[in-house]
């Protein structure tokens, strides 16, 4: 099981932008090249994070930029803007054995522990402030 990058990418997107924000033209190129991803994919994130009120992108070459205090987005907001939301944090095989006892009841048995684990760890996101992602990295010796 591998849980979605898109968040994770989005982070890492905003942070480009915001820690690079006086240096560059925070482009999809540029920040792909952080990522270790196509550019593509970083376009669509800008799209997303665009979407969701948090940052401007200035056609062709012109870059990005935060539009938004970096108090004022927790990691959750990111979470939900990246569309990681939408996707199901834990899955299960597409071919369980309803005729298996085990692959029968799988889902009733995990479904309301993983749905509590996903709330939980939603609820430690809406706790954490960009803004204090982004001191971190700018406190960061590395």
């Amino acid at each position: 099981m591998k849980v979605s990058s898109k968040f994770t990418i989005a982070v890492h997107t905003l942070l480009c932008i915001y820690i690079f924000k006086d240096q560059y033209k925070v482009t999809s190129d540029f920040i792909a090249s952080s990522v270790g991803v196509n550019p593509v994919i970083i376009r669509r994130t800008l799209q997303s994070l665009k979407a969701a009120g948090y940052i401007k992108v200035t056609a062709g070459t012109g870059g990005a930029e935060l539009i938004v205090s970096p108090d004022d987005i927790t990691l959750y907001d990111i979470y939900k803007a990246s569309g990681s939301r939408d996707e199901n944090l834990f899955s299960f095989s597409d071919k369980l054995n309803p005729a298996c006892r085990v692959g029968r009841n799988i889902h009733s048995l995990l479904d309301k522990h993983l749905d509590n684990a996903r709330i939980a760890f939603e609820e430690s996101l809406r706790q954490v402030r960009f803004s204090a992602v982004t001191k971190e990295l700018e406190g960061s010796s590395l």
